[in-house]
């Protein structure tokens, strides 16, 4: 194995010459030996010596150090996940985390979606942050997955999909429907009229969904958060975990029948399943267990997150 030894100055220098050409001047290996007058395979064995020896250290990284790619492969190589893009935000404000979280979303889809694919888009308030930092997209159809929960601030639902589409050049596919209704009559009729219906229809086309990830209690889902007292302690004991796009699902990452169903207005579980990207955007760290559920479950095939929720989850999964 090659190695670099202290009592031998000149090949120390010579190890460090040969790796700034090549690390940060992006000479080439056969470039390198011709100007110092050795082999090409000396090149190489003095390149691995002046990694193993630590003169040379490689970092995996962007500029500015905001995007964890070392954190980030390993949430891939350690959940399956096809991507994933852990930000290094700081974290003292949570507002403000939040809100650069879903810009980041928009940084990440802008490098994801191509010319071909169908967006499928639910809201949340870290996706309300989403259309920020977009400035360009391929012409694609956006398509609204689910109704729409009053948000406490921000964007709506309709003005994501209409923001996003208007980025894209693309045809915006919106409905004003609410996500909850009162009863099953009403989501049948709600479900059948025009703009809704063909909205749903194009739900099987979706090439690429940006959803978010509600963990089961409050202020970490904003179903929780809008549904009654009684309705949260029924889902509870019907063990509900966490919830996507207005999915629900146990802690083994299934998706679980519940009384609420035949009242909402979202993609079905099968539907959603079905749809060959889906990103989850997570924010907070107590959202863990939830987020390990949704990868668990295989709804979640890419992750957008924090630091404190990569590390948690990291935890959480090994226990």
């Amino acid at each position: 194995m090659a190695s670099l030894s202290a009592d031998s100055p000149s090949e120390v220098v010579l190890a460090a010459r040969v790796a700034r050409q090549f690390y940060l001047e992006g000479v080439s290996k056969v470039d390198i030996a011709d100007q110092l007058g050795i082999s090409r395979f000396r090149v190489a064995r003095l390149l691995d010596a002046a990694r193993e020896s630590g003169l040379v250290r490689i970092e995996i990284g962007l500029p500015g150090g905001l995007l964890d790619a070392a954190l980030s492969a390993e949430l891939c190589s350690v959940f399956g996940l096809r991507q994933a893009f852990v930000f290094n935000f700081p974290e003292d404000d949570p507002a403000a985390l939040r809100q650069r979280l879903g810009e980041a979303a928009g940084e990440v889809l802008m490098d994801l979606l191509k010319s071909g694919d169908v967006l499928g888009l639910t809201w949340s308030r870290t996706l309300s942050g989403l259309t920020a930092t977009l400035t360009q997209l391929p012409p694609c159809p956006i398509v609204q997955l689910t109704g729409a929960v009053p948000p406490p601030a921000g964007r709506d639902l309709l003005e994501l999909v209409r923001g996003v589409a208007r980025v894209s050049g693309g045809p915006a596919h919106v409905f004003y429907a609410p996500m909850l209704v009162d009863d099953p009559q009403t989501a049948v009729a709600i479900r059948r009229q025009g703009d809704i219906a063909d909205a749903f229809a194009l739900i099987p086309s979706v090439t690429i969904a940006v959803v978010s990830i509600g963990a089961w209690g409050p202020g970490l889902s904003t179903i929780y958060d809008a549904i009654t007292d009684a309705e949260r302690k029924e889902l509870s004991a019907l063990g509900v975990h966490a919830e996507i796009a207005g999915v629900f699902i146990g802690a083994d990452g299934r998706p679980l029948a519940t009384p609420l169903d035949n009242r909402m207005i979202v993609t079905p579980a099968p539907l959603l399943a079905k749809i060959p990207f889906v990103l989850a955007a997570a924010f907070d760290a107590a959202k863990c267990p939830a987020v390990w559920s949704a990868i668990k479950g295989g709804l979640v095939h890419g992750l957008v997150t924090h630091t404190s929720l990569a590390r948690g989850l990291l935890s959480y999964g090994s226990a």
